[in-house]
Protein backbone atom coordinates (compact mmCIF):
# COMPACT_ATOMS: atom_id res chain seq x y z
CA UNK A 1 0.00 0.00 0.00
CA UNK A 2 2.77 2.42 0.77
CA UNK A 3 4.29 1.59 -2.04
CA UNK A 4 1.72 2.58 -4.08
CA UNK A 5 1.36 5.98 -2.61
CA UNK A 6 4.85 6.24 -3.42
CA UNK A 7 4.66 5.22 -6.92
CA UNK A 8 1.56 7.94 -7.14
CA UNK A 9 3.47 10.44 -5.32
CA UNK A 10 6.42 10.11 -7.76
CA UNK A 11 4.15 9.69 -10.62
CA UNK A 12 2.73 13.02 -9.79
CA UNK A 13 6.17 15.12 -8.78
CA UNK A 14 7.69 14.19 -12.75
CA UNK A 15 4.04 15.09 -14.21
CA UNK A 16 4.60 17.86 -11.96
CA UNK A 17 7.63 18.36 -12.55
CA UNK A 18 6.94 17.49 -16.65
CA UNK A 19 4.55 20.16 -16.77
CA UNK A 20 7.04 22.73 -15.08
CA UNK A 21 9.75 22.32 -17.40
CA UNK A 22 7.33 22.05 -20.49
CA UNK A 23 5.65 25.72 -19.48
CA UNK A 24 9.56 27.05 -18.85
CA UNK A 25 10.70 25.87 -22.56
CA UNK A 26 7.32 27.24 -24.21
CA UNK A 27 7.95 30.43 -22.29
CA UNK A 28 11.63 30.42 -23.62
CA UNK A 29 10.22 29.66 -27.05
CA UNK A 30 7.77 32.36 -26.85
CA UNK A 31 10.83 34.55 -25.95
CA UNK A 32 12.69 33.84 -29.00
CA UNK A 33 10.57 33.95 -31.47
CA UNK A 34 9.57 37.70 -30.07
CA UNK A 35 13.02 38.18 -29.82
CA UNK A 36 14.55 39.85 -32.90
CA UNK A 37 16.60 37.47 -35.29
CA UNK A 38 19.84 38.33 -37.21
CA UNK A 39 20.72 36.06 -40.05
CA UNK A 40 24.74 36.09 -40.44
CA UNK A 41 24.71 36.48 -43.99
CA UNK A 42 21.34 38.81 -44.32
CA UNK A 43 22.48 42.24 -45.44
CA UNK A 44 19.55 43.32 -44.24
CA UNK A 45 20.07 42.16 -40.80
CA UNK A 46 23.59 43.27 -40.63
CA UNK A 47 22.01 46.75 -41.10
CA UNK A 48 19.39 45.99 -38.46
CA UNK A 49 22.42 45.34 -35.69
CA UNK A 50 24.24 48.18 -36.81
CA UNK A 51 21.10 50.67 -36.24
CA UNK A 52 20.37 48.68 -32.76
CA UNK A 53 23.98 49.94 -31.65
CA UNK A 54 23.94 53.43 -33.00
CA UNK A 55 23.99 56.20 -30.93
CA UNK A 56 23.54 59.66 -31.96
CA UNK A 57 22.77 61.34 -34.91
CA UNK A 58 22.91 59.34 -38.28
CA UNK A 59 24.87 61.88 -40.57
CA UNK A 60 26.65 59.63 -42.87
CA UNK A 61 23.75 58.04 -43.76
CA UNK A 62 21.60 61.22 -44.32
CA UNK A 63 24.68 62.32 -46.79
CA UNK A 64 24.59 59.36 -48.73
CA UNK A 65 20.75 59.86 -49.55
CA UNK A 66 21.22 63.91 -49.92
CA UNK A 67 24.04 62.64 -52.46
CA UNK A 68 21.95 60.36 -54.04
CA UNK A 69 18.80 61.75 -54.53
CA UNK A 70 20.52 65.18 -55.78
CA UNK A 71 22.93 63.60 -58.44
CA UNK A 72 18.98 61.76 -60.15
CA UNK A 73 17.12 65.64 -59.66
CA UNK A 74 19.96 67.66 -61.21
CA UNK A 75 18.92 66.05 -64.80
CA UNK A 76 15.53 66.72 -64.26
CA UNK A 77 15.33 70.10 -63.92
CA UNK A 78 18.31 71.76 -65.01
CA UNK A 79 16.70 71.86 -68.60
CA UNK A 80 14.17 74.53 -67.53
CA UNK A 81 16.00 77.54 -67.44
CA UNK A 82 17.34 76.68 -71.69
CA UNK A 83 14.36 74.74 -72.59
CA UNK A 84 12.99 77.88 -74.56
CA UNK A 85 16.13 79.07 -75.91
CA UNK A 86 16.55 75.22 -76.75
CA UNK A 87 13.15 74.62 -78.51
CA UNK A 88 13.87 78.11 -80.55
CA UNK A 89 17.08 76.66 -81.86
CA UNK A 90 15.78 73.63 -83.08
CA UNK A 91 13.15 75.96 -85.15
CA UNK A 92 10.64 73.55 -85.03
CA UNK A 93 8.21 76.35 -83.58
CA UNK A 94 6.54 78.44 -86.23
CA UNK A 95 5.94 81.07 -83.44
CA UNK A 96 7.01 82.10 -81.18
CA UNK A 97 3.98 81.80 -78.87
CA UNK A 98 4.11 78.15 -79.94
CA UNK A 99 7.84 77.55 -78.53
CA UNK A 100 6.30 76.90 -74.89
CA UNK A 101 3.88 74.09 -76.39
CA UNK A 102 7.09 72.35 -77.43
CA UNK A 103 9.09 72.46 -74.29
CA UNK A 104 6.33 71.09 -72.34
CA UNK A 105 6.71 67.50 -74.81
CA UNK A 106 10.64 67.96 -73.69
CA UNK A 107 9.75 67.87 -69.92
CA UNK A 108 6.96 65.59 -70.45
CA UNK A 109 9.15 62.62 -71.83
CA UNK A 110 11.17 62.25 -68.95
CA UNK A 111 8.12 61.46 -66.89
CA UNK A 112 6.11 59.62 -69.77
CA UNK A 113 9.75 57.17 -69.33
CA UNK A 114 9.40 56.97 -65.75
CA UNK A 115 5.82 55.92 -65.53
CA UNK A 116 5.79 53.36 -68.09
CA UNK A 117 8.62 51.58 -65.28
CA UNK A 118 8.87 51.97 -62.05
CA UNK A 119 6.72 49.59 -61.09
CA UNK A 120 9.50 47.14 -62.52
CA UNK A 121 12.02 48.46 -61.02
CA UNK A 122 10.30 48.28 -57.66
CA UNK A 123 9.77 44.85 -58.07
CA UNK A 124 13.63 44.52 -58.90
CA UNK A 125 14.44 46.12 -55.60
CA UNK A 126 12.20 43.85 -53.81
CA UNK A 127 13.70 41.00 -55.25
CA UNK A 128 17.29 41.37 -55.60
CA UNK A 129 18.25 44.60 -53.22
CA UNK A 130 17.62 48.10 -53.52
CA UNK A 131 21.39 48.70 -54.01
CA UNK A 132 21.59 47.25 -57.58
CA UNK A 133 19.05 49.19 -58.86
CA UNK A 134 20.64 52.69 -57.48
CA UNK A 135 23.81 52.34 -59.28
CA UNK A 136 22.32 51.24 -62.44
CA UNK A 137 19.74 54.03 -62.09
CA UNK A 138 22.97 56.21 -61.16
CA UNK A 139 25.05 55.47 -64.18
CA UNK A 140 21.98 56.12 -66.50
CA UNK A 141 22.12 59.43 -65.70
CA UNK A 142 25.70 59.97 -66.15
CA UNK A 143 25.15 58.52 -70.26
CA UNK A 144 21.79 59.91 -71.12
CA UNK A 145 21.84 63.28 -69.55
CA UNK A 146 25.35 63.79 -71.94
CA UNK A 147 23.77 62.83 -74.83
CA UNK A 148 20.43 65.00 -74.14
CA UNK A 149 23.04 67.80 -74.01
CA UNK A 150 24.38 66.85 -77.68
CA UNK A 151 20.75 66.65 -79.09
CA UNK A 152 20.73 68.27 -82.38
CA UNK A 153 17.18 68.39 -83.08
CA UNK A 154 13.91 67.92 -81.17
CA UNK A 155 13.32 64.41 -81.57
CA UNK A 156 16.61 63.36 -80.51
CA UNK A 157 15.70 65.44 -77.07
CA UNK A 158 12.62 63.65 -76.86
CA UNK A 159 14.39 60.49 -77.06
CA UNK A 160 16.99 61.00 -74.45
CA UNK A 161 14.81 62.65 -71.80
CA UNK A 162 12.80 59.46 -71.91
CA UNK A 163 15.08 57.18 -72.26
CA UNK A 164 16.82 58.67 -68.63
CA UNK A 165 12.89 58.75 -67.36
CA UNK A 166 12.49 55.01 -68.17
CA UNK A 167 15.94 53.66 -67.18
CA UNK A 168 16.62 55.58 -64.29
CA UNK A 169 14.18 53.60 -61.59
CA UNK A 170 15.70 54.81 -58.04
CA UNK A 171 13.74 56.95 -56.94
CA UNK A 172 11.44 54.63 -55.58
CA UNK A 173 13.58 52.38 -54.09
CA UNK A 174 15.39 55.00 -52.52
CA UNK A 175 12.93 55.86 -50.62
CA UNK A 176 12.45 52.44 -49.30
CA UNK A 177 16.21 52.59 -48.39
CA UNK A 178 15.67 55.56 -46.65
CA UNK A 179 13.02 54.11 -44.72
CA UNK A 180 15.11 51.14 -43.63
CA UNK A 181 18.46 52.33 -43.00
CA UNK A 182 17.26 55.11 -40.23
CA UNK A 183 15.97 54.03 -36.45
CA UNK A 184 12.75 54.98 -35.86
CA UNK A 185 13.55 58.15 -33.97
CA UNK A 186 15.25 59.57 -36.94
CA UNK A 187 12.41 58.17 -39.98
CA UNK A 188 10.84 62.13 -40.77
CA UNK A 189 14.17 63.30 -40.74
CA UNK A 190 15.31 60.57 -43.20
CA UNK A 191 12.28 61.39 -45.57
CA UNK A 192 12.69 64.90 -45.20
CA UNK A 193 16.25 64.53 -46.38
CA UNK A 194 14.69 62.99 -49.66
CA UNK A 195 12.31 65.56 -49.97
CA UNK A 196 15.26 68.45 -49.38
CA UNK A 197 17.83 66.97 -51.75
CA UNK A 198 15.08 66.65 -54.36
CA UNK A 199 14.01 69.94 -53.59
CA UNK A 200 17.61 71.40 -53.69
CA UNK A 201 17.71 69.37 -56.87
CA UNK A 202 15.13 70.98 -58.24
CA UNK A 203 16.91 74.01 -57.52
CA UNK A 204 20.58 73.78 -58.01
CA UNK A 205 19.77 72.12 -61.24
CA UNK A 206 18.03 75.61 -63.25
CA UNK A 207 21.02 77.14 -61.60
CA UNK A 208 23.52 75.45 -63.19
CA UNK A 209 21.52 75.21 -66.21
CA UNK A 210 20.80 78.95 -65.90
CA UNK A 211 24.37 80.16 -65.57
CA UNK A 212 26.52 77.36 -67.65
CA UNK A 213 24.11 77.38 -71.14
CA UNK A 214 25.15 78.94 -74.11
CA UNK A 215 28.57 79.46 -73.02
CA UNK A 216 29.94 81.01 -75.52
CA UNK A 217 27.81 83.63 -75.62
CA UNK A 218 28.21 84.19 -72.25
CA UNK A 219 31.88 83.84 -71.35
CA UNK A 220 33.10 84.53 -74.75
CA UNK A 221 36.81 84.89 -73.13
CA UNK A 222 36.59 81.35 -71.92
CA UNK A 223 34.48 79.59 -74.29
CA UNK A 224 35.14 80.18 -78.10
CA UNK A 225 32.15 79.88 -80.52
CA UNK A 226 34.16 77.03 -82.60
CA UNK A 227 34.65 74.79 -79.62
CA UNK A 228 31.85 72.06 -79.19
CA UNK A 229 30.45 74.29 -75.68
CA UNK A 230 30.06 76.92 -78.85
CA UNK A 231 28.62 74.13 -81.38
CA UNK A 232 26.65 72.26 -78.62
CA UNK A 233 25.29 75.63 -76.44
CA UNK A 234 23.39 73.46 -74.22
CA UNK A 235 26.09 70.53 -73.11
CA UNK A 236 28.07 72.52 -71.08
CA UNK A 237 25.40 71.99 -67.64
CA UNK A 238 24.40 68.40 -69.16
CA UNK A 239 27.84 67.55 -68.77
CA UNK A 240 28.81 68.87 -65.44
CA UNK A 241 25.70 67.04 -63.94
CA UNK A 242 26.75 63.86 -65.56
CA UNK A 243 30.49 64.15 -64.33
CA UNK A 244 28.57 64.88 -60.59
CA UNK A 245 26.28 61.48 -60.83
CA UNK A 246 29.81 59.38 -62.19
CA UNK A 247 31.59 60.35 -58.97
CA UNK A 248 28.10 59.01 -57.11
CA UNK A 249 27.49 55.95 -59.11
CA UNK A 250 31.24 54.91 -58.30
CA UNK A 251 30.73 55.52 -55.08
CA UNK A 252 27.22 53.79 -54.36
CA UNK A 253 28.85 50.75 -54.68
CA UNK A 254 29.95 51.00 -51.23
CA UNK A 255 26.73 51.55 -50.03
CA UNK A 256 24.74 49.01 -47.30
CA UNK A 257 22.21 46.53 -48.66
CA UNK A 258 18.84 47.12 -46.54
CA UNK A 259 16.82 44.24 -48.27
CA UNK A 260 16.50 41.17 -45.92
CA UNK A 261 17.61 38.05 -47.52
CA UNK A 262 17.20 35.26 -45.51
CA UNK A 263 16.90 31.87 -48.02
CA UNK A 264 19.65 30.48 -46.95
CA UNK A 265 21.01 31.66 -43.84
CA UNK A 266 20.58 30.56 -40.67
CA UNK A 267 21.24 33.06 -37.60
CA UNK A 268 23.81 32.99 -35.26
CA UNK A 269 22.93 30.57 -32.92
CA UNK A 270 23.44 26.70 -31.76
CA UNK A 271 21.04 25.73 -29.54
CA UNK A 272 18.47 23.35 -30.82
CA UNK A 273 15.49 25.37 -28.95
CA UNK A 274 16.67 28.60 -30.37
CA UNK A 275 17.28 27.20 -34.28
CA UNK A 276 13.90 25.89 -34.03
CA UNK A 277 12.16 28.66 -32.90
CA UNK A 278 14.13 31.18 -35.31
CA UNK A 279 13.11 28.79 -37.79
CA UNK A 280 9.49 28.89 -37.28
CA UNK A 281 9.63 32.46 -37.16
CA UNK A 282 11.06 32.48 -40.84
CA UNK A 283 8.90 29.61 -41.70
CA UNK A 284 5.67 32.06 -40.43
CA UNK A 285 6.95 35.30 -41.88
CA UNK A 286 7.85 34.14 -45.32
CA UNK A 287 4.22 31.76 -45.75
CA UNK A 288 2.22 35.00 -45.31
CA UNK A 289 0.88 36.05 -48.19
CA UNK A 290 1.90 39.46 -49.22
CA UNK A 291 -0.86 41.73 -49.58
CA UNK A 292 -2.62 43.37 -52.31
CA UNK A 293 -1.36 47.05 -52.45
CA UNK A 294 -3.83 48.31 -54.50
CA UNK A 295 -6.64 47.39 -51.62
CA UNK A 296 -4.36 49.34 -48.95
CA UNK A 297 -6.58 52.64 -48.75
CA UNK A 298 -3.85 54.31 -46.49
CA UNK A 299 -0.96 53.49 -49.20
CA UNK A 300 -3.82 54.37 -51.95
CA UNK A 301 -5.01 57.62 -50.33
CA UNK A 302 -1.35 58.81 -50.04
CA UNK A 303 -0.76 58.17 -53.53
CA UNK A 304 -3.49 59.33 -55.10
CA UNK A 305 -2.87 62.93 -52.98
CA UNK A 306 0.81 62.70 -53.81
CA UNK A 307 0.07 62.49 -57.76
CA UNK A 308 -2.14 65.99 -57.51
CA UNK A 309 0.40 67.63 -55.63
CA UNK A 310 3.06 66.62 -58.22
CA UNK A 311 1.00 67.26 -61.09
CA UNK A 312 0.89 71.09 -59.47
CA UNK A 313 4.40 71.28 -58.57
CA UNK A 314 5.76 69.83 -61.97
CA UNK A 315 3.11 72.36 -64.04
CA UNK A 316 4.67 75.48 -61.73
CA UNK A 317 8.06 74.29 -62.47
CA UNK A 318 7.53 74.58 -66.06
CA UNK A 319 4.94 77.51 -65.62
CA UNK A 320 7.51 79.89 -63.39
CA UNK A 321 10.71 78.91 -66.10
CA UNK A 322 8.93 79.75 -68.81
CA UNK A 323 7.08 82.98 -67.21
CA UNK A 324 10.24 84.59 -65.77
CA UNK A 325 11.86 84.36 -69.56
CA UNK A 326 8.73 85.40 -71.81
CA UNK A 327 8.61 88.94 -73.08
CA UNK A 328 7.53 91.72 -70.71
CA UNK A 329 4.47 92.06 -73.64
CA UNK A 330 3.05 88.29 -72.40
CA UNK A 331 3.32 89.21 -68.59
CA UNK A 332 6.42 87.94 -68.41
CA UNK A 333 9.49 89.47 -66.41
CA UNK A 334 12.17 89.07 -69.29
CA UNK A 335 14.44 87.67 -67.29
CA UNK A 336 18.05 85.90 -68.94
CA UNK A 337 18.98 82.24 -67.81
CA UNK A 338 21.75 83.16 -65.76
CA UNK A 339 18.59 85.49 -64.41
CA UNK A 340 16.65 82.61 -63.50
CA UNK A 341 19.43 80.39 -62.20
CA UNK A 342 19.78 83.28 -59.62
CA UNK A 343 16.20 83.17 -58.23
CA UNK A 344 16.10 79.51 -57.73
CA UNK A 345 19.99 79.27 -56.11
CA UNK A 346 18.53 81.65 -53.41
CA UNK A 347 15.17 79.22 -53.07
CA UNK A 348 17.00 76.41 -52.95
CA UNK A 349 19.66 77.83 -50.02
CA UNK A 350 16.36 79.03 -48.06
CA UNK A 351 14.94 75.39 -48.66
CA UNK A 352 17.87 73.78 -47.42
CA UNK A 353 17.16 75.82 -44.41
CA UNK A 354 13.62 75.07 -44.02
CA UNK A 355 14.03 71.62 -44.41
CA UNK A 356 16.61 71.24 -41.88
CA UNK A 357 15.75 73.16 -39.08
CA UNK A 358 11.85 74.29 -39.39
CA UNK A 359 10.54 70.92 -41.11
CA UNK A 360 11.46 68.05 -38.53
CA UNK A 361 9.79 70.04 -35.51
CA UNK A 362 6.44 70.87 -37.44
CA UNK A 363 6.11 67.32 -38.15
CA UNK A 364 7.11 66.20 -34.75
CA UNK A 365 3.96 68.24 -33.02
CA UNK A 366 1.52 68.10 -35.90
CA UNK A 367 1.89 65.51 -37.75
CA UNK A 368 2.40 65.02 -41.63
CA UNK A 369 -1.15 65.19 -42.80
CA UNK A 370 -1.63 68.52 -40.72
CA UNK A 371 1.20 70.33 -42.02
CA UNK A 372 0.96 69.31 -45.81
CA UNK A 373 -2.97 70.63 -45.28
CA UNK A 374 -1.29 73.76 -43.67
CA UNK A 375 1.09 74.10 -46.47
CA UNK A 376 -1.33 73.53 -49.34
CA UNK A 377 -3.50 75.97 -47.64
CA UNK A 378 -0.85 79.07 -48.18
CA UNK A 379 0.23 78.14 -51.22
CA UNK A 380 -2.65 79.34 -52.60
CA UNK A 381 -2.98 83.55 -51.55
CA UNK A 382 0.69 82.89 -52.41
CA UNK A 383 0.17 82.23 -56.20
CA UNK A 384 -2.40 84.46 -56.15
CA UNK A 385 0.21 86.86 -56.11
CA UNK A 386 2.40 86.18 -58.96
CA UNK A 387 1.05 88.15 -61.68
CA UNK A 388 0.83 91.42 -59.67
CA UNK A 389 4.63 90.89 -58.99
CA UNK A 390 5.01 90.59 -62.73
CA UNK A 391 4.55 94.78 -62.45
CA UNK A 392 6.87 95.68 -60.50
CA UNK A 393 10.38 96.25 -61.78
CA UNK A 394 14.03 97.05 -60.42
CA UNK A 395 14.82 96.32 -56.53
CA UNK A 396 10.73 95.59 -55.57
CA UNK A 397 10.50 92.81 -58.56
CA UNK A 398 13.51 91.00 -57.13
CA UNK A 399 12.70 91.14 -53.20
CA UNK A 400 9.15 90.16 -54.24
CA UNK A 401 9.92 87.16 -56.17
CA UNK A 402 13.10 85.86 -54.10
CA UNK A 403 10.54 85.77 -51.24
CA UNK A 404 7.64 84.40 -53.08
CA UNK A 405 9.93 81.34 -54.84
CA UNK A 406 11.63 80.66 -51.41
CA UNK A 407 8.20 80.60 -49.68
CA UNK A 408 6.58 78.43 -52.75
CA UNK A 409 9.47 75.81 -52.76
CA UNK A 410 9.42 75.47 -49.00
CA UNK A 411 5.70 74.72 -48.92
CA UNK A 412 5.72 72.44 -51.78
CA UNK A 413 8.29 70.38 -50.23
CA UNK A 414 6.17 69.99 -46.47
CA UNK A 415 3.38 68.53 -49.25
CA UNK A 416 5.68 65.84 -50.15
CA UNK A 417 8.07 64.92 -47.42
CA UNK A 418 4.50 64.27 -45.46
CA UNK A 419 3.27 62.15 -48.23
CA UNK A 420 6.27 60.44 -48.58
CA UNK A 421 6.44 59.15 -44.62
CA UNK A 422 2.48 58.23 -45.20
CA UNK A 423 3.66 55.96 -48.28
CA UNK A 424 6.31 53.97 -45.93
CA UNK A 425 4.12 53.79 -43.04
CA UNK A 426 1.67 52.21 -44.87
CA UNK A 427 3.39 48.70 -45.81
CA UNK A 428 6.18 46.51 -44.91
CA UNK A 429 9.81 46.16 -45.83
CA UNK A 430 9.05 43.48 -48.34
CA UNK A 431 6.40 45.33 -50.31
CA UNK A 432 8.07 48.58 -49.49
CA UNK A 433 9.82 48.86 -53.21
CA UNK A 434 6.84 47.01 -55.14
CA UNK A 435 4.36 50.11 -53.13
CA UNK A 436 6.96 52.91 -54.03
CA UNK A 437 7.09 51.38 -57.43
CA UNK A 438 2.93 52.24 -57.91
CA UNK A 439 3.60 55.45 -56.39
CA UNK A 440 6.22 56.50 -58.64
CA UNK A 441 4.43 55.10 -61.64
CA UNK A 442 1.30 56.98 -60.93
CA UNK A 443 3.08 60.37 -59.75
CA UNK A 444 5.20 60.06 -63.16
CA UNK A 445 1.79 60.04 -65.32
CA UNK A 446 0.76 62.81 -63.64
CA UNK A 447 3.92 64.87 -63.90
CA UNK A 448 4.54 63.87 -67.40
CA UNK A 449 1.13 66.00 -67.60
CA UNK A 450 2.67 68.56 -65.88
CA UNK A 451 4.93 69.96 -68.30
CA UNK A 452 2.71 69.35 -70.84
CA UNK A 453 -0.35 70.87 -69.79
CA UNK A 454 1.67 73.52 -68.01
CA UNK A 455 3.35 74.62 -71.11
CA UNK A 456 0.16 74.62 -73.70
CA UNK A 457 -1.78 76.38 -70.65
CA UNK A 458 1.13 79.36 -70.75
CA UNK A 459 0.96 79.19 -74.74
CA UNK A 460 -2.81 79.81 -74.71
CA UNK A 461 -2.55 82.23 -72.10
CA UNK A 462 0.03 84.23 -73.74
CA UNK A 463 -2.67 84.70 -76.90
CA UNK A 464 -5.29 86.01 -74.53
CA UNK A 465 -3.96 88.67 -73.32
CA UNK A 466 -7.08 91.01 -73.67
CA UNK A 467 -9.73 88.34 -72.30
CA UNK A 468 -12.19 90.45 -69.89
CA UNK A 469 -11.90 87.55 -67.25
CA UNK A 470 -8.47 86.32 -65.50
CA UNK A 471 -6.32 87.68 -68.62
CA UNK A 472 -2.77 86.50 -69.73
CA UNK A 473 -0.95 85.02 -67.35
CA UNK A 474 -3.64 85.59 -64.46
CA UNK A 475 -6.00 82.57 -66.13
CA UNK A 476 -2.65 80.62 -65.35
CA UNK A 477 -1.57 80.96 -61.74
CA UNK A 478 -5.75 80.57 -60.97
CA UNK A 479 -5.77 77.08 -62.79
CA UNK A 480 -2.73 75.93 -60.48
CA UNK A 481 -4.62 77.42 -57.42
CA UNK A 482 -7.43 75.00 -58.30
CA UNK A 483 -5.54 72.23 -58.40
CA UNK A 484 -3.67 73.10 -55.25
CA UNK A 485 -7.69 73.54 -53.19
CA UNK A 486 -8.53 70.19 -54.72
CA UNK A 487 -4.95 68.69 -53.00
CA UNK A 488 -6.10 70.37 -50.11
CA UNK A 489 -9.72 68.91 -49.70
CA UNK A 490 -8.03 65.40 -50.31
CA UNK A 491 -6.47 66.05 -47.19
CA UNK A 492 -9.14 65.31 -44.91
CA UNK A 493 -11.17 62.10 -43.95
CA UNK A 494 -12.62 60.04 -44.97
CA UNK A 495 -10.23 59.74 -48.29
CA UNK A 496 -6.60 60.51 -46.60
CA UNK A 497 -6.08 58.00 -43.75
CA UNK A 498 -2.96 57.58 -41.85
CA UNK A 499 -1.80 54.16 -40.59
CA UNK A 500 0.63 53.37 -37.74
CA UNK A 501 2.19 50.09 -39.85
CA UNK A 502 5.97 50.29 -40.10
Amino acid sequence: MRDEENNASSSSFASLLSSKMAGELEGVKKTLLNKKVYYENCPGCKVDLHKAGQRGLPIKELFTIWIVILGTALPISSLFPFLYFMIRDFHIAKREEDISYYAGYVGSSYMLGRALTSVFWGLVADRYGRKPVIIFGTFVVVIFNTLFGLSVNFWMAIITRFLLGSLNGLIGPIKAYAAEIFREEYQALGMSTISTAWGIGLIIGPALGGFLAQPAEKYPSIFSKDSIFGRFPYFLPCLIISLFSLVVAIASFWLPETLHIHESSMPPHDSYETLEAASDAKEGNESTPKENLFKNWPLMSSIILYCVFSLHDMAYTEIFSLWAVSPRKFGGLSYSTADVGEVLSISGFGLLVFQLTLYPLVERYVGPIIAARVAGVLSIPLLTSYPYIAMLSGIALSVAINFASVMKNALSISIITGLFILQNKAVNQRQRGAANGIAMTAMSIFKALGPAGGGALFSWAQKRLDASILPGDQVVFFVLNVIEAIGVLMTFKPFLVETQNT
